[in-house]
């Protein structure tokens, strides 16, 4: 009885071990995809955080620019009106 065990659980172990492999092939798989994911996703936020940086250089320079047409406008309204009452 114990050799008839033995001999049924051999295929058993060889099927088993065969079943560990894949899985171990499977893991290393998910792992390289999963370092893959991550690298993509560390790209991708330096990107968001260069490009958002840029927005906020350009939305500086706009309100700057702003300003700066405001003075114009005044300046040059008080010149429209400096030639208007001489």
């Amino acid at each position: 009885m114990n050799w008839n065990y033995h001999s049924r659980s051999r295929p058993d172990t060889a099927r088993l071990e065969h079943t560990i492999n894949q899985l171990r092939i499977e893991l290393i798989k998910l792992r390289r995809d999963l370092t893959n994911k991550a690298g993509y996703a560390t790209r991708l936020e330096i990107l968001l955080r260069s490009r958002t940086e840029r927005c906020d250089e350009l939305a500086n320079t706009i309100a700057v620019l702003r300003e700066q047409n405001q003075r114009l406008d005044a300046e040059a309204d008080h010149y429209f009106r400096m030639l208007a009452a001489g």
